[in-house]
């Protein structure tokens, strides 16, 4: 049974120390780290199967380290946030983070959240073991391939997070279904949608940035006002 690998990145110890035991608990191992730039050196050398990350930190944030992670990595990013931090809670999910947590936050929530993107990783990415349907999705030059878990549009790779492809996967396999945000983030996130608006919003709007010509005028991945977003057939 694989033994996931979490590195926690904030600058605080004390915050540091409480979530590895509390991951310890659950038989995951943890590395730590104080800033960005030291946790960009630590995956350099070792593969993690999650990063949590606080945004408000020395040397390099959460913000610049997330996109600097992206560049070549599609590890989980839980982002860890204070309550006063919406508008970079929303900048961290733009430039490639796949969840926030609120500081001070619940230890059973956090632990959720973890697992959560642990089962999707775990089946999505580079350490998956669990099979999906080998045929290939195709929407009009738009190509999924849930064996390889590559996303082509007109012969081009597109590099998308695991919980990117989750989403748009979903979407394919549904052809032309509306899904509201609620069923989206229930469906890919495996968890109950709570104020899963910007979320899910955020994800949408980095997906359509990757396939679209124009992502003002999507071809492939249409919004239905008022209901939610569908996959154009």
């Amino acid at each position: 049974m694989t033994k996931y690998q979490v590195l926690v990145v904030d600058d605080d110890i004390d915050i540091q120390e409480a979530i590895e035991i509390y991951l310890r608990g659950e038989g995951m191992e943890v590395s730590k780290a104080s800033n960005g730039l030291e946790a960009l050196l630590l995956l350099e050398v070792k593969e993690f199967h999650l990063v949590i990350l606080d945004i408000m930190m020395p040397k390099m944030d959460g913000i610049q380290a997330t996109f600097k992670i992206r560049e070549s990595c599609n590890v989980p990013i839980l982002m860890l946030s204070a309550k006063t931090e919406d508008m970079d809670k929303i900048m961290g999910l733009n430039v490639g983070a796949d969840d926030y947590l609120t500081k001070p936050f619940n230890p059973l929530e956090l632990i959720a959240r973890v697992k959560s993107q642990l089962r999707r990783y775990t089946t999505l990415g580079p350490f998956g073991t669990e099979k999906t349907a080998n045929e290939e999705l195709s929407v009009r030059g738009l190509v999924l391939n849930p064996v390889t878990k590559e996303v082509t549009v007109d012969g081009e790779e597109v590099r998308m997070t695991p919980t990117e492809f989750k989403i748009l996967e979903l979407l394919m396999v549904n052809k032309g279904r509306v899904f509201s945000i609620d069923d989206i983030y229930e469906k890919v996130w495996k968890d109950p949608a709570f104020n899963a608006e910007n979320t899910v919003a955020v994800h949408v709007r980095r997906i359509r940035e990757k396939i679209e010509i124009n992502p003002k005028d999507p071809k492939y991945l249409k919004v239905v006002w008022g209901v939610g977003y569908k996959m154009e057939k």
